[in-house]
């Protein structure tokens, strides 16, 4: 089976998956492959809207119903809720908007908001802008990363393989940093030096 029609039977399929998580590479290769015609990229578009926007909102009701279990199950995403505390108290409507777009929030980022005061439908409402802002901004790099390639190397067509692998394989190695990094023990800086 070639990437061709691998993406034509499953492409949907994964970029849904994707999009409901932390989507931004397979949202990336999405918008890389409907350039190239092997998506079509108002489908593209329509799927990664509603699953982003889907995504974030079960995040939501599960912080707002879980909130304080799910923290103390994973202590990776309550290592962010003071900071996102403070952020909220003061943007709340535009860190609903922006968080999208920090990768390694997406998911920290409604669970505390879930948590927090804000009323659902305020949510809902930045979540669907957030949405359309994001899966527009992220296709419009795949797409313009289609549209680069094409122009530097030409006919891409017998390359658009190793593009696509090499935008996955990019993509997977900057996903395993930041988890390893997140997960790495911060040690405390040390005390200072006695007085006399």
């Amino acid at each position: 089976m070639d990437l061709s029609t691998l993406l034509a039977q499953y492409g949907y399929w994964i970029l849904a998956a994707g999009c409901l998580l932390e989507g931004e590479t397979v949202l990336l290769l999405a918008g890389f492959a409907a350039h190239r015609g092997q998506l079509d990229i108002v489908w593209v578009w329509v799927i990664a809207t509603a699953c982003g926007f889907l995504g974030d909102t079960f995040f939501f009701w599960l912080g707002r119903r879980h909130g304080a279990q799910v923290l103390a199950r994973w202590p990776a995403l309550a290592a962010h809720t003071e900071r996102l505390h403070a952020w909220t108290a003061r943007f709340h409507q535009w860190t609903i908007v922006g968080l999208r777009f920090a990768y390694g929030l997406r998911i920290a980022g409604p669970v505390v908001f879930g948590m927090s005061p804000i009323p659902a439908w305020r949510f809902q409402l930045f979540n669907a802008l957030g949405a359309v802002l994001w899966a527009s901004v992220i296709i419009g790099l795949g797409w313009f990363f289609g549209h680069a390639a094409e122009w530097l190397l030409g006919e891409i067509r017998h390359l658009e393989g190793w593009l696509l692998l090499g935008l996955a394989v990019a993509g997977v190695a900057f996903w395993a940093y930041r988890r390893t990094r997140e997960r790495a023990p911060r040690h405390a800086p040390p005390p200072p030096p006695a007085a006399g």
